[in-house]
């Protein structure tokens, strides 16, 4: 689970172990008990978090004004081919 350091707590982090996730989470400044964390997994996370950033930028995906779930696909994907089109 990639997460921010808002979500650096102890009992977040033993459900997560108890259900065999692995926390990719920093740790805060003020801890004590350093967990160890993938920083390179950490920095991808940026780039799926800019990813639906721009997605949003499309009112009909931020919205979600289609009824069905395979039209509100249908738009993502458009939405998606013309971002990477427009790069």
């Amino acid at each position: 689970m990639l997460a921010g350091r808002a979500y650096d707590g102890n009992a977040l982090r033993r459900a997560l172990a108890d259900q065999g996730t692995r926390a990719v989470i920093p740790n805060r400044r003020n801890r004590v008990n350093r967990f160890p964390f993938d920083a390179l997994a950490y920095r991808m996370r940026n780039v799926i978090e800019r990813t639906f950033c721009r997605l949003k930028d499309f009112r009909a995906v931020a919205t979600r004004y289609d009824n069905l779930a395979r039209d509100h696909l249908a738009g993502i994907c458009l939405a998606a081919a013309l971002c990477f089109w427009a790069k």
